[in-house]
């Protein structure tokens, strides 16, 4: 089964790219004693007491504190900056016999450095503290990518931090020097934010024995960050902070099984942007599932928006919006009806709909009958623009580039990838070393799949509440592990907390995960009516990255500060 998934699961890492690295956490003083310092700084906290550090790990690199300003809607906020890591365990026992330095803890009887040492995975981070503010109380923001194998790159100099890279919208830039600038959107003028790299990610890695096993994966990875959130508000005094997590892409999953896993750590919300919850609904590769043909419907919204942007229709809808609206009704309607009846749909039915894709997606009639109706997203990509040589975009379809190879049945990459990596690259280079002083002599790995031969996802999953009255362990030993669909996770969640709320976001052009497919996933959760009024609904004129486009930027923050304002204070 795993085997079958690889292939499903690769295209969803942002970047298939290069690197390699390790950077490790040291501590500094304790938090002061007085109340009111604790009250207002965000002070880390030792492994054993106060007093002075630990000494770090051999070969590591301590922590870096830095501190700068940022102006955000005219108010100009301090902050202070820590890069740095935590480490977290494999297992529940395990991770608690270790210390905030990341070292097994005195009595716990585990050297650290034996060649059969249990695994660990030392987590990188950058958190942003407002200065002078009551951090007690102080809403705080776990922000990740997913890949899986991406790093926190792409939304840590993309979105909310402090600075950020600036792209030509949908043009390819000739190469640096590029411009990272101020960042006027950073979220610091509501909440604190903490930028994580996954294990085997950026600047994260893993060590011991098995360690491939124990972090890559659905239900691991989703553990990692769970061990790294409760480490991170111990070690910085937050647990009584509104929290919010918020995922990106893979990201969305994770965040999923992530709000099961914090079970009692009740969340004020979660921020999904670009969403897969369950990867039957993926376009990237549906012919190797045949008769599950709900991806073809829920990606038509996305070609359709696609096409229209491209002016590949005739006629020429005038606005989006309502076009879209038209075709969402038909794809969950009369084309589903049609994929539906498989063999038994007659010649003059076929035809028909044919006809009516090529109105919304401006492929031709006898290339969509050929396709038995069924077009995948890279077919699309490549079908669209090739009589001009030119294939579009997956992770913003509104990007193009010169198709690859004209004889080849789908697109040889992504336009828009190859568009934004080398900026995003050299971006979170440059800033790490001259702003956060940090990671030197490291290398950022942009993919977790460069990170040695022991990364290998594994996409089974075991949904939460299915282990008897009360739920919450799990399914029972011997029963039948779901694959890759956390939809019951997120309804698990928000039904354990019927307060939470979720908002969902993502972009009109995005073919890597279709708008319209989040927007299926979000009425279909396993939970009562009365809990989808907690579920909010953003969408964009963008794609997969919704921030590359400088204005959406300003309304992205605009929509996120506010579901946070609205849900800071419980009523």
């Amino acid at each position: 089964m795993l085997s079958a998934w690889r292939n499903r699961i690769a295209p969803f890492c942002l970047v298939p790219l290069a690197a390699i690295a390790l950077i490790a956490s040291a501590q500094e003083p304790a938090a002061p004693a007085t109340p009111a310092a604790a009250a207002t700084a965000p002070q880390e906290r030792g492994a054993r007491g106060g007093g002075a550090a630990a000494p770090a790990q051999p070969g590591l690199v301590p922590d870096s504190t830095t501190e700068g300003t940022v102006t955000v809607g005219g108010q100009t906020i301090a902050y202070r900056a820590v890069a740095g890591t935590i480490t977290v365990g494999a297992t529940e026992p395990q991770d608690a016999t270790l210390g905030f330095d990341g070292k097994p803890l005195p009595d716990s009887g585990i050297k650290a450095d034996a060649p059969d040492a249990p695994p660990v995975a030392r987590m990188f981070y950058a958190a942003y503290f407002k200065k002078d503010a009551p951090s007690l109380h102080r809403p705080i923001t776990f922000i990740y990518n997913g890949g899986p194998g991406s790093p926190t790159m792409w939304l840590h100099m993309g979105t909310f931090g402090p600075k950020r890279i600036v792209v030509p919208d949908t043009a390819h830039q000739e190469g640096a020097p590029y411009q990272i600038v101020s960042n006027e959107d950073s979220l610091l003028d509501v909440s604190d934010v903490v930028f994580i790299d996954a294990p085997g990610t950026g600047l994260s890695r893993t060590f011991g024995r098995g360690k491939g096993e124990a972090f890559y994966g659905v239900d691991a990875d989703g553990h990692a960050f769970e061990r790294f959130i409760r480490r991170f508000l111990s070690k910085y005094n937050r647990w009584n902070s509104p929290k919010y997590i918020f995922g990106e892409s893979y990201g969305t999953p994770r965040s999923a099984v992530l709000a099961a896993d914090l079970r009692n750590v009740d969340l004020n919300g979660v921020i999904l942007l670009s969403q897969i919850l369950s990867f039957d609904n993926s376009v990237d590769g549906p012919t190797a599932n045949p008769g599950v043909d709900q991806a073809y419907a829920l990606a038509l919204p996305t070609m359709a928006a696609t096409a229209w942007y491209h002016h590949k229709l005739s006629p020429q809808p005038p606005a989006l919006k309502p076009f879209l609206a038209e075709v969402e009704k038909y794809a969950l309607g009369d084309y589903m009806a049609a994929l539906l009846q498989g063999s038994e749909l007659s010649e003059a039915q076929e035809k028909a709909v044919a006809e009516k894709l090529h109105s919304y997606i401006g492929l031709p009639v006898d290339y969509l009958i050929r396709a038995d109706l069924r077009v995948q997203g890279g077919e699309f990509s490549k079908e669209l623009k090739i009589n001009d040589g030119i294939s579009t975009g997956r992770l913003d379809s509104r990007f193009e580039g010169p198709d690859m190879d004209p004889l080849s049945q789908a697109t040889g990459y992504d336009p828009q990838s190859d568009a934004i990596t080398s900026a995003w690259n050299t971006a979170i280079n440059d800033y790490l070393h001259n702003d956060l002083k940090y990671a030197f002599q490291d290398t950022y790995l942009l993919s977790g799949r460069d990170s040695g031969n022991d990364f290998s996802w594994n996409m089974t999953h075991r949904p939460p509440g299915r282990g008897g009255f009360g739920g919450g362990g799990g399914g029972a030993a011997g029963t039948v592990e779901t694959g890759a669909n956390v939809m019951p996770d997120l309804a698990y969640r928000m039904k354990l907390n019927p307060k939470m709320k979720v908002m969902l976001a993502g972009g009109y052009y995005d073919l890597a995960t279709p708008y319209f497919e989040g927007i299926f996933e979000m009425h279909h959760l396993p939970m009562p009516k009365s809990l989808q009024s907690n579920i909010s609904y953003h969408y964009y004129e963008a794609g997969h990255m919704i921030y590359v486009r400088e204005d959406i930027l300003k309304q992205f923050h605009a929509d996120v500060a506010a579901f946070i304002k609205a849900t800071e204070n419980p009523k």
